[in-house]
C-alpha cells in the first residue's frame, strides 16, 4: 500500500496498470491483483485524519460524475453531471468525507460507485434508498465519529431524512426557496373546548416575524435568522436558518435545516457552508491522482483505484500539516505532485547509474540534487 501511494503521489500523467508497473519494482500483475483484494479505506482514512478534526465536524456525502467509455465497464450508465448540466454516458461514485466547521479542512472516507437505474429498478430500489442505504452500511464508523450528515439540497428529501434519522444520525442540508414551512402557535391556552391550534400560518421569508426568529451573525459577517419551524414536505419540527444576502442590490435567501432542533443555529451555517469542501477534493484526486484514469473492468479493481486517489489526498493534506512551515499555507495538489515525482526520478537515476547515495563520496552529489528537485517543487 505504501508504494501505490507513493506512486499515485508521484507518477506525472495518467495512473493506470501500465504505468504502475513502468514507475514500480513491481510487474502490472502485482498491482492488478492487490487491487482486486480490496483495502478497508474508511478505517485507514478515519485514522489519519481524525487527529485534525475538530469538535465541530459532520460527515458530507456527494455523488462525482466519472466520464467512462465503452461497453464492460460495470455499473456504466447514464448519471448527472454538474459540469455539464445534464446526464451523460459514465460512472458515478458516491464520496464520504469527514469535514471540520472550524479549520474548514475535509478528508475523505470512502467512495463507493453507484449502481446504474437499471440495476436499481430490478431491485425496486430508487436512487435517494440507494443512498441511504450507503449510509446505513458505514453506520458504525459514522457514529465514532460524529451523529451529524450534511449534504446539498437533493438529499432534503422524507423518505431520505426518515431514513437517517432512523439510523441515529440528524441531516444538515438546504431547503428550496419556495419550501412551505409553518411557525409553531405561540399563543397561550384559552380554556375552550378543542384542540388549541398547533402552527401559526405559513413563513414568508421576506417579511420574518421576530417573534419566532433570532438573529445569528457569524465570525464572518453573516446575518441570519433561526427559528425551530414545522416542514410540511419533511412532516416534522426542524431547526431553520434564513440566510441573507445582498446581491446587485436585491435581498436574497438561503433556507439552511437541521433534523437537530437543539443543534446552535451557528453551527448548522458553518457545517453546511464547510459542506463544499468535498468539491475540492474530487478536484484534486481529477486532476493530480488519476481518479478518471482507470481502465479497470472489475468493479473491486474500480473501487481500489477511486479510493487510492481520493485517499492521496489526503496523505498530501497530512504532510503539510505536521509540516510547521507550511501548515498556515493554502494547500496545493500540484506542488506535493511535483516534489514526489522529482525524488522519483533522481532515485531511479541513482538505480540506473549505480549510484549509492549513502556513500560519503556521493553525499554532496546527493544533496546537490535533492535541492534542486526541491526547488522545483
Amino acid at each position: 500500500m505504501i508504494e501505490i501511494f507513493m506512486l499515485y503521489l508521484s507518477i506525472p500523467s495518467r495512473i493506470n496498470f501500465l504505468q504502475l508497473g513502468r514507475y514500480s519494482l513491481f510487474g502490472e500483475q502485482r498491482f492488478r491483483g492487490q487491487f482486486e483484494q480490496g483495502f478497508d479505506f474508511f478505517s485507514f482514512n478515519k485514522a489519519l485524519s481524525m487527529p485534525w478534526i475538530g469538535n465541530r465536524n459532520a460527515v458530507a456525502f456527494d455523488p462525482s460524475f466519472i466520464p467512462k467509455s465503452g461497453k464492460h465497464t460495470p455499473g456504466i450508465g447514464y448519471f448527472w453531471s454538474g459540469c455539464a448540466g445534464r446526464a451523460l454516458r459514465g460512472i458515478e461514485i458516491l464520496g464520504l468525507s469527514v469535514i471540520d466547521a472550524d479549520t474548514r479542512l475535509s478528508f475523505h472516507l470512502d467512495a463507493v460507485q453507484t449502481p446504474p437505474t437499471n440495476c436499481l429498478q430490478d431491485n425496486d430500489l430508487s436512487l435517494i434508498d440507494w443512498y441511504a442505504g450507503v449510509i446505513k452500511k458505514h453506520i458504525e464508523l459514522i457514529l465514532s465519529i460524529t451523529r451529524y450528515v450534511v449534504a446539498d439540497a437533493y438529499f432534503s428529501k422524507k423518505n431520505f431524512v426518515d431514513k437517517i434519522l432512523g439510523c441515529s444520525l440528524h441531516l444538515v442540508s438546504k431547503l428550496r426557496e419556495d419550501a412551505n414551512l409553518s411557525y409553531l402557535s405561540i399563543q397561550p391556552k384559552t380554556g375552550k373546548r378543542g384542540r388549541p391550534a398547533k402552527y401559526g400560518g405559513k413563513i414568508d421569508f421576506r417579511k420574518l416575524n421576530h417573534e419566532h426568529f433570532n438573529m445569528v451573525v457569524n465570525d464572518k459577517g453573516i446575518t441570519a435568522y433561526s427559528a425551530i419551524v414545522y416542514s410540511k414536505s419533511l412532516e416534522r419540527n426542524i431547526l431553520l436558518v434564513v440566510e441573507l444576502f445582498l446581491l446587485k442590490g436585491k435581498t436574497i435567501y438561503r433556507l439552511l435545516f437541521s433534523t437537530d432542533t437543539t443543534q446552535t443555529p451557528i453551527d448548522v451555517i458553518d457545517i453546511y457552508h464547510t459542506r463544499f469542501q468535498i468539491e475540492f477534493g474530487f478536484r484534486d484526486a481529477k486532476q493530480f491522482a488519476g481518479l478518471e484514469n482507470s481502465q479497470a473492468r472489475s468493479e473491486n479493481k474500480l473501487n481500489f483505484h477511486f479510493n487510492a486517489a481520493l485517499t492521496t489526498v489526503n496523505i498530501a493534506k497530512v504532510m503539510q500539516l505536521k509540516n510547521p512551515q507550511t501548515r498556515e499555507n493554502s494547500f496545493s495538489m500540484a506542488t506535493y505532485k511535483i516534489l514526489f515525482h522529482n525524488k522519483l526520478m533522481i532515485s531511479r537515476f541513482f538505480r540506473l547509474f549505480a549510484i549509492n547515495p549513502n556513500s560519503i563520496k556521493n553525499r554532496q552529489l546527493v544533496n546537490e540534487l535533492l535541492y534542486f528537485g526541491t526547488m522545483a517543487a
